[in-house]
């Protein structure tokens, strides 16, 4: 037990963010929705992570996950609120339908998109989310291009002061527990066979088949607990918040851009590092956007530049490279 603890450290500092988010949210009048922003970035970063992080492989349709999450929650109170002994039961069978429809996206990208490499990666990635968003428009499963509008059906089903309860305070604790777990869950791969063997592929996947590591199997793994996170922060942040969903919306490509930004300013491959990005992120965005607004985009777009310039590895890589050989290394990873 004494042995395994201390590979467990670098969670220390990750909770203890979260926590001290949380607390700034619950106790300071007015910052709660400034805190649940910042949750929302940095559960993103995290669930992105696992993957990127660990492959090397840049997910660019990774808003698919998200989207999908943000349907299954729809689907969930849409066809089970006229069930009234279902009560609070219809957020888990939306849940459940988030994780399923995750999955079998998570798995058929699994199929197609990670038998490719690079750019053809990327691409493929994007192909199938636009591929998806035109199908359900095109088909109109779901409600078409016309979306599904649910927040009616949710108060009838639960009550207006439940209904307010999950939406302004439940549905982005939710987003602190998903962030917490895919924060765990990163740092278990990272210490185990599976982070071992995906390292081997990110550094050379060709030499990594050859001593005998099943690359498909790894990077499966890790694509599909990457898009369950996803679709979760999607179910919970999109889908019981806001009471409905249009494809325009949820499957528009720059929540993915979102995701590679706050990776890349914290530090890709890191556990801190999605922390660190997500509240610089978060801050900058919502800081200027009070100060500046319309203008926020075109003044933070140099900052980012200029952070990723003077910080390549990200600023926890930087943090890291500064604290070694200290006491402090143990807890930054």
């Amino acid at each position: 037990m004494k042995k395994t603890l201390p590979k467990y450290y670098p969670l220390i500092p990750v909770f203890a963010a979260y926590l001290i988010m949380f607390l700034i949210g619950f106790f300071v009048p007015g910052m709660w929705q400034m805190v649940a922003l910042l949750a929302f970035y940095c559960a993103l970063g995290q669930s992105w992570n696992i993957f990127m992080g660990m492959t090397g492989y840049v997910d660019f349709g990774y808003v698919t996950f998200i989207a999908l999450g943000t349907y299954g929650m729809s689907l969930g109170i849409t066809y089970c609120s006229q069930y009234e002994w279902l009560g609070i039961g219809i957020i888990v069978i939306g849940f459940i339908l988030a994780m399923f429809l995750a999955s079998l996206s998570a798995l058929l990208e699994a199929f197609i998109a990670l038998r490719l490499r690079g750019a053809y990666f990327a691409i493929a990635c994007i192909g199938i989310n636009e591929g998806l968003r035109y199908f359900i428009e095109g088909a109109k499963i779901w409600g078409g291009s016309e979306g599904l509008i649910y927040f009616g059906a949710l108060v009838q089903a639960l009550g207006r002061d439940t209904v307010n309860q999950l939406t302004s305070f439940w549905a982005d604790f939710s987003v602190f527990i998903i962030a917490a777990l895919a924060a765990f869950l990163n740092m278990h791969y990272m210490r185990s066979k599976i982070g071992y063997a995906l390292t081997a592929v990110r550094e050379d996947e060709d030499a990594a088949k050859v001593m005998g590591i099943n690359a498909n199997k790894y990077k499966t793994i890790a694509f599909l607990t990457s898009g369950w996170l996803g679709a979760g922060v999607g179910a919970m942040a999109w889908g019981l918040k806001l009471g409905y969903v249009y494809p325009g919306d949820v499957f528009v490509i720059h929540y993915t851009v979102e995701c590679i930004v706050v990776v890349l300013l914290g530090g890709a491959g890191t556990l801190l590092g999605p922390v660190v990005g997500g509240l610089i992120y978060g801050l900058s965005k919502y800081w200027l956007a009070v100060i500046m607004p319309g203008f926020q985009l075109l003044i933070f777009a140099p900052i980012i530049i200029i952070i990723i310039v003077a910080a390549p590895e990200g600023v926890v890589g930087l943090l890291k490279r500064r604290l070694k050989g200290t006491r402090l290394e143990m807890f930054i990873e």
